[in-house]
């Protein structure tokens, strides 16, 4: 019987992906990862059983190759985990954002999730293996001037429900991550992002959002300045990625247990205070 163990996981070059890869390649498997740039890989495509190619996941025709280097590469064998963790975020009043913004997330959260799933499922059916798609709290609890971001990962739980009972005859399962807040080195990139949405906005929508923007901002760096941290939410995902049997969905971190806790119970004026809350926003 063979020893071979394999899993693909894209946006693997910093942040959650990274710790993955390198948690995968240290429990034995060989990893296939994506990044956008060797430059922001920083050294992984040199970790023993990592294998980076450059790719952005919103290109299929980028990813169809990449899934046809790994096929060459796996053999009989197939792929036993598909972790589908590449993701942007775009935070910021729906009003005030840039359509072509809203649809580059949607583009790699979503497409490029369907893109990856679909292209290496000739190999995951081989291996009769298990798709990980890393989504969020924020799919079940969407919050204000988080719109793009809490829609992708809504959009992933229907199609981590759909593929899921779709792909049961063949032996694949499908699991979704809800992740809470995570240190993963996105804290960074988040507040570098906010900063340039304050930036470009115009007196008018800063009279408009300016002040409950502003309390989102210190609430969203505080939350994820404090979120679990990156070695520990791979960890989390992995024995969700092979744990027997697979369950369809779960929370990562412990924030997302309780939030998640709270939207079964809780009615839609409930949860928009809890929001209000947590993000410092005036209701009125």
């Amino acid at each position: 019987m063979s020893e071979l163990r394999t899993v693909a996981v894209t946006g693997a070059a910093s942040g959650l992906g990274r710790e993955l890869a390198l948690q995968f390649a240290a429990s034995g498997y060989t990893v296939y990862g994506t990044a956008l740039s060797m430059e922001e890989a920083g050294g992984l495509a040199d970790e023993p059983g990592v294998n980076l190619s450059v790719v952005d996941v919103a290109d299929d025709t980028a990813v169809r190759a990449w899934a046809d280097e790994v096929a060459e590469a796996v053999g009989d064998h197939g792929l036993d985990i598909l972790i589908n963790n590449a993701g942007i975020l775009t935070p910021g009043p729906l009003e005030v954002l840039p359509i072509a913004e809203i649809r580059r997330e949607f583009d790699v959260n979503v497409f490029g999730t369907i893109s990856a799933t679909n292209a290496f499922l000739p190999l995951l059916r081989a291996a009769r293996g298990r798709i990980v798609l890393i989504g969020a709290m924020t799919g079940r609890f969407p919050l204000q001037f988080n719109g793009p971001s809490s829609a992708t990962k809504a959009a992933l739980e229907a199609i981590a429900d759909v593929y899921r009972n779709e792909l049961r005859p063949f032996g694949v399962d499908v699991v979704i991550a809800q992740a809470g807040n995570m240190l993963t080195g996105g804290p960074a990139k988040t507040a570098a992002a906010l900063d340039r949405v304050t930036e470009s906005f115009t007196a008018q929508q800063r009279d408009l959002y300016g002040e409950n923007f502003a309390a989102f901002k210190d609430a969203l760096n505080g939350m994820q300045g404090s979120g679990l941290p990156a070695v520990d939410a791979a960890a989390w995902v992995v024995r969700l990625a092979t744990e027997e049997p697979a369950p369809s969905r779960a929370p990562v971190g412990q924030d997302a247990v309780e939030i998640l806790r709270r939207v079964a119970s809780d009615t839609d004026e409930q949860l928009d205070a809890l929001r209000a809350e947590l993000l410092g926003s005036r209701v009125a």
